[in-house]
Formats: C-alpha cells, structure tokens, sequence
C-alpha cells in the first residue's frame, strides 16, 4: 500500500516542498521516517499514530515506511505531523488520493488528533502559491496568516477529524477572511514629547530618510531611550514586499500568533543580557531568527550598548555591512535578512557623567577611557551617527514640550525617501544607507565647495575609507531632505558634524563650512 502527499519544510525564511510519501507493507508493527528529518520529525513518529487512533481512523499493524523528499533537504519542526498522518490515511485508503494531491499539508498533532498553531505557516504559504498549489490545510490557528497569499485557497481545521472530512467532501471548511489591509494604527508615542535635544531630532530625522544607524551618548535621564522609541513613527509605512518579509520572519520565530501581515514597522530592544545566538540567531535544533533579523525594515535598539557582550556586538559587525545574517551549523547554512536601523544609546562613562557641565564625574580616567573603549573601533565605523545628547536645562524640562509632531517629519522622511528610490531604482536599493563605497562616491555628486571642504576633513577628522564613504552617505541624506539635486558644502559640513563630538581641527572644519 502506497500513499502519496505535500507538506512544506520551513528552512531559514523561505519555504521548501517535500514530497511525503508512505509505505506500508510487511514486517512487524513499527514507523520509520528517512529523508534526513529533524529531531522535531523524528518524534512525529510517536504523536501521529494517538493523533490517528484518537480521531476514530485505523493505524495499520505493520511496517510503515514514511520518505521525505527530497532526501538532501534537512527538514525541521513540527509542521510535517500532519502530511505524515494524512500520508498514512491515504495510503490505507482511509482518506481519498485524488483530493490530496495538489494541496499542501502542514499543522503540529496533538495527542488527540487537535491541529496546533505551528511557526513558519506564512512561509509554507508562499511556497505552496509558488509551487503552482491549489491550496494549503493549517491549523485553524493559522488560517488568516495563510489567506495574506493571493489566489490559494486556504481549509483552516481544527483537527485531523475535519481534515478527513474535508478530503471526502463531507466536511466544508469555513470561508476564511484574510483581514484588513488597513494602515498602521496610531503612534502610542509621539516625537513632539521630546522637549529640546534639537541636534538629536535632526539626527533621528537623517537616520530616518536614509536609513543610518546612530549612537547616542550622555548621561542618565538625558532622553536617548525617549529618542530612541520614536524612530519607528518617522519611518515611511513599510511597502508590501517589506511587510511580507517582516510578518514571515515573525511567523519563523512563532511571533505572528496567527494575524495577517504586520503593518507596524518592528521596535527590538532586547536586554544586554542577551546572548549571541539570541542577537543573530541560531538554535541546536532549528536555526532561528535573532534579534537583529526580527529587526528588518524596523529599529534595533542596544540600549546601555557597553553593557552588550563583546562577542555579541562584534558579531553585529557584518550584518550591519550587509543587511543580511548567514548562520553556519552542522545542520546547514541559513541565510536570514538584517537590514534594519541600528541605535544604540551608552553613558561616557560608568558613572555616567563625564563631560557633563553640571556634574562632575567620579570615574578615574583610565577607567572611563577603558568603559568607552568597549565598542570597537570597526564596529563605530559602522554607525553613521555619533553624537552627543546633552542633559535637559531647567527651561527645557519646565517649559512646553511644542516640537514638531511625527507626523509632520514624517513627511519629509517620506519625500526624502521616494527621491532616493527614485535615483536607485537601477541599482535595486531603497535607499542612501545600502549604497556600497564606490557607487556612493560616484551617486553623491558633490559641488566644488564640498570637495574642497572633504580634502580638509579627511585631513582634520583622519577618517578611514569607510568612515569616508558613510560621511558621503549621510551627506547625501541631507542633501535629499533639502531637496537639492547636488551635495554641498553646508550638507557635507552637517554630516560631518554628526560623526562624533567635534574638537579641535575637526570643529574648524565643520564650523567653517558653516
């Protein structure tokens, strides 16, 4: 007796089809799976016959040999529970073939027979649209998660029982509705709170329209995490490319909890506790996303950044570089997207008042040199923004807030943001941040007075090819927020402006391009 049916075995983000075919035959009772399953499948071997038992089928007394195709793709989770029982069904002939064959299966078994919300169903989705599938049966859990795919027909069941039912065509599985596509709901918060700190507004403002990491330094209560918050309601609203991506890395990392497609841009903060494989991801078993992938199209947030583990914020080094996290196990490789905004917030020192005009700091230097030289020079290189967010004065703190409302900068984010996708659309990068080195050299397009004041900063400010390269970034961000077809001196001199806190030689060359 043979048995035929689909399922789909989530890998990194993407979805793969597997062939799940079944044979039962002689010898004595007994379930084996080959194909190179997971730890996840194996133990599907003692789920699938209670979940059958339970729901009123027969499990055949004898050998049942159960192949995941194809043999070189390492397949991982629970997902597979339910092609291997329907397998098993149709292979007894207890579940019509002909009604299987061009659907995709995929759900976690109870011991009862109960379809359970199973990780990655928004994948599998897309996989089985790609494939040329007529539809996909998940857990009703996650039927609007797999309706946000066009053009497939969906059966959310609740249990083996109805999915039989449906197979026979005695059981008809309610109309799923892929929810509203609306908007995203208002901002909780607002970037009109923040009272005073304009330079670091203005910074937030650049990393919005061109997609810049930023670091921000003061002392306690300063702001930096208030800042920080607000980056996300200046930020465009995501397209539907970017949505998707979003919504299947959280559906991977069983975030999604059964919604449609998320519309809000992410805010990750995690702990400096945090562990390495927690920040780019990784697992014994499955190989999932970390933070900074949960991140794409959103804010990472590091706050108290020179708490972080060295190992962890090093390793941020190459996704940073290129938006994207390549994971290497002996289970396999998994590519995961990271292209996300990075701000991260420290104190100057452990005290956290050095430089502070009001407060002197307790900390002996070499102490305070050696707390700040816990971010590495490579990974500053990294961050396109540096400054200094000083404390708030009586005047601040007592007066009215009366900023600009997000709403408003938004708007100019926006505008800034179509100019650059507009100048990149040839080169498929969205905007000013992804430019490699050379071609931002060649895209920023600089006025003779803004070649003449680079000579000098490289000079004063002794910056390193890719500390060049993201000044010109940043430049031309500033450039595209004024509108300007062509980057010039007061544009170079304000991005410059941003790359640290100023003095000597480098404040005479920012201040007199000013």
């Amino acid at each position: 007796m043979y048995g035929r049916v689909l399922g789909v075995s989530v890998l990194g983000i993407g979805g793969h089809p597997v062939t799940v075919e079944v044979h039962v035959g002689r010898g004595l009772p007994a379930l084996a799976i080959t194909g190179l399953p997971g730890a996840a499948v194996v133990d599907a071997r003692e789920r699938v016959r209670p979940a059958v038992e339970q729901c009123g089928f027969t499990w055949p007394l004898r050998r049942v040999v159960v192949n995941l195709a194809p043999a070189n793709l390492r397949k991982d989770g629970p997902g597979l529970d339910l092609p291997i029982a329907v397998g098993v069904l149709v292979a007894t002939g207890q579940a019509p073939a002909a009604r299987a064959a061009d659907v995709a299966f995929v759900g976690e078994l109870s011991l009862r027979g109960e379809l359970l919300a199973t990780p990655g169903v928004l994948s599998v989705a897309i996989a089985a649209a790609r494939a040329g599938l007529r539809g996909v049966v998940v857990p009703v859990a996650n039927a609007v998660e797999a309706a946000q795919v066009e053009g497939l027909e969906v059966v959310g069941a609740s249990n083996l029982r109805e999915v039989v039912g449906f197979l026979r065509g005695t059981w008809r599985p309610p109309e799923v509705e892929p929810g509203p596509r609306a908007a995203p709901a208002a901002a909780r918060v607002d970037l009109a709170e923040v009272r005073g700190q304009g330079q670091a507004r203005r910074a937030l403002e650049i990393a919005a329209a061109g997609g810049h990491n930023v670091l921000l330094v003061g002392p306690p209560g300063a702001g930096k995490t208030m800042l920080a918050r607000r980056l996300p309601t200046i930020l465009p609203e995501m397209s539907r490319e970017e949505a998707l991506e979003v919504s299947q890395l959280h559906s991977v990392a069983g975030l999604l909890h059964g919604t449609g497609i998320l519309r809000e841009r992410p805010f990750r903060a995690p702990h400096h506790s945090i562990s390495l494989a927690g920040l780019l991801g990784g697992g014994t078993t499955a190989l999932r996303p970390g933070e900074v992938s949960l991140a794409t199209h959103g804010v990472l947030f590091l706050d108290e950044v020179t708490e972080f583990r060295r190992d962890a914020l090093e390793a941020l080094r190459q996704p940073l570089e290129d938006g994207r996290v390549a994971l290497t196990r002996a289970i396999g490789t998994v590519v995961f997207p990271a292209r996300c905004t990075l701000v991260a917030a420290a104190n100057p020192c452990p005290c956290g008042f050095d430089g502070d005009p009001r407060r002197a700091c307790r900390c002996r230097p070499d102490r305070a040199e050696q707390y700040r030289q816990r971010l590495s020079g490579p990974l500053l290189d990294r961050i396109d923004l540096r400054l200094w967010v000083p404390r708030l004065t009586k005047q601040e703190l007592l007066g009215a807030a009366g900023g600009e409302p997000s709403a408003r900068v938004r708007e100019r984010v926006t505008a800034a943001r179509d100019r650059q996708r507009a100048r990149l659309a040839g080169l498929g990068l969205g905007c000013n941040a992804q430019l490699p080195g050379p071609l931002a050299r060649r895209e920023v397009r600089l006025t003779t007075a803004a070649e003449g004041l680079l000579g000098r900063a490289v000079d004063a400010m002794q910056l390193t090819g890719r500390g060049l390269d993201r000044a010109l970034k940043v430049a031309r961000t500033v450039a595209d927020l004024a509108a300007a077809e062509r980057v010039d001196a007061v544009h170079l001199a304000e991005a410059l402006s941003l790359r640290g806190e100023a003095s000597g030689p480098e404040r005479e060359v920012a201040v007199g391009a000013g």
